[in-house]
């Protein structure tokens, strides 16, 4: 049993938080759910309950949809200059930094991963994104095109504009809730677009001050709107609502089909980041002293609850007995721990459910033949705490090797040349990422081409910019995000053809 306490640790403004009734944000203000439900909160590093949230559904998600319908009509926002919304953005991102240590905090709390990495890499990267977005408004261009149509005499001028595609549906998980809020919501409002923003029910507390920090900045009301719930509930009616344009949805690719289908009612423009079973090969030219720690680091980052996790890892048969032996060095090194903790290195799982499921592909794998080399269970103590696995003897047809486990959990197997691997690599339904460990940039340029994935990181992994397109091929999904390809997914593409 652990003796640390984390509500004591928190600052005054997160205690406050935490006390007071957290409602969802509807057209500029805080309002409780029109049925007047509300679902707990828990804390993953602790088990025990820590805030109570407004429990929308249906016909909360109406009155968000409807308040950012009139906000996209209204001449506020939709006749705003480029230059204003740029300036609202950069007072949104100050305004996160201001309150980034609170931010953080209240992250970590919610979601379990350590303080420190919710402080450098969530809030860092929600500012650094929005940021970059910000520069988008007044750099949505369109073309002229030269028209010549054969059978018409006449002369024609022909121009294309794109226009914010309307109301957005942005439906995050809770892997890294703060930042996958600002991943959707950022380039929506960067277009011109409205919001209604759906955090996942593990983790509403960080998008619940977004959204306060959102009318602090000085967006008109109903641009962003937050509705707290369950899938069943909230998730399903934004995706189906009838006066949504767009829905943007990172999850499972389980739940990525049931929001497909649920779109297909108004024909809603949809991206979809899914799911993942990302290899990390390691050459048999590989730097050993990089590509070990790389590996490792690529499937227990966040607890290996990231969609990119390096879950597969491919190592030449050289190299096979050396990685596999570092790995397993390295995760039984970790120290688990209280993401409130300074010491801690890896948090808990998010929550009961998240951990029972990955201790279930655990049970699968040894009992399909899998030998665990370091980890393979849960740490009796509170909270949601599972070891850090390294799984060999496993084959290309196990449910471990195939299935996105979204846990500390990584299967090695090894390959003997470039053929082998590539259809290794290319063995599963997802294609999200990969990464390349090697030295030869021969057999890099031979096999990344040969790799179906929407990201191939060479001697690294997990590498994410606001600049780089971002999203999976085959059941990874669909679309990408960030960058200019995944701004012009917030917009329509407008012909004007003028006869001379």
């Amino acid at each position: 049993m652990t003796t640390f306490a984390p509500l004591d640790m928190l600052r005054p403004a997160n205690k406050d938080f935490l006390a007071r009734p957290l409602g969802m944000i509807i057209d500029g203000v805080q309002v409780p759910a029109q049925s007047g439900k509300t679902f707990d909160v828990f804390d993953p590093g602790s088990g025990r309950q820590i805030a109570r949230v407004a429990e929308g559904d249906a016909a909360d998600v109406d009155l968000a949809v409807k308040a950012a319908r009139r906000a996209f009509q209204d001449k506020a926002w939709s006749g705003m200059k480029a230059h204003a919304r740029e300036r609202l953005m950069h007072r949104l991102a100050d305004l996160i930094e201001a309150n980034a240590d609170e931010l953080a905090e209240l992250e970590s709390l919610d979601q379990g991963k350590p303080v420190g990495m919710a402080r450098h890499v969530d809030v860092a990267g929600t500012i650094d994104y929005l940021r970059y977005m910000a520069g988008w408004p007044s750099k949505l261009e369109g073309s002229t095109i030269p028209v010549s149509v054969p059978y018409m005499p006449n002369r024609f001028f022909a121009y294309t504009t794109r226009e914010a595609v309307g109301v957005v549906a942005c439906i995050v998980p809770w892997n890294f809730p703060l930042m996958m809020a600002a991943w959707k919501v950022a380039p929506a409002l960067a277009t011109g677009c409205t919001v209604v923003l759906k955090p996942a029910e593990q983790t509403p507390l960080t998008a619940i001050r977004f959204g306060e920090l959102v009318m602090e900045a000085g967006f008109p009301a109903g641009v962003v709107n937050v509705v707290p719930g369950f899938g069943a509930g909230a998730g399903a009616a934004l995706a189906r609502h009838p006066d949504v344009d767009k829905v943007t949805f990172t999850g499972s690719t389980e739940v990525g089909r049931l929001i497909l289908q649920a779109a297909a009612g108004n024909l809603k423009k949809v991206t979809l980041e899914l799911g993942g079973k990302s290899p990390a090969i390691i050459c048999d030219d590989a730097d050993l002293d990089i590509a070990i720690g790389g590996a490792a680091m690529a499937i227990f980052f966040n607890q290996g609850q990231v969609c990119t996790a390096g879950s597969r890892l491919l190592i030449h048969k050289r190299n096979f007995d050396k990685v596999v032996e570092g790995v397993s060095a390295i995760a039984s090194g970790f120290k688990l721990g209280h993401g409130l903790d300074p010491e801690t290195q890896l948090g808990p799982l998010v929550s009961r459910e998240q951990i029972d499921r990955v201790c279930g592909y655990v049970k699968s794998g040894l009992a399909d033949g899998a030998r665990a080399l370091s980890g393979g269970t849960m740490l009796e103590r509170d909270g949601y705490f599972m070891q850090p696995t390294v799984l060999v003897d496993t084959r290309p047809g196990m449910k471990v090797v195939q299935e996105e486990i979204f846990g500390p959990v990584v299967v090695a197997m090894p390959f003997s040349d470039m053929d082998e691997v590539a259809a290794l690599a290319n063995s599963t339904e997802f294609g999200l990422g990969a990464s390349i460990w090697t030295r030869d940039l021969n057999k890099m340029h031979a096999l990344a081409p040969a790799i179906k994935a929407g990201t191939v990181w060479v001697n690294c992994h997990n590498v994410v910019d606001a600049a780089m397109p971002f999203g999976g091929f085959k059941q990874s999904g669909w679309g990408r995000e960030h960058g200019k390809a995944g701004v012009e997914l917030y917009t329509e593409t407008k012909s004007v053809c003028i006869s001379l």
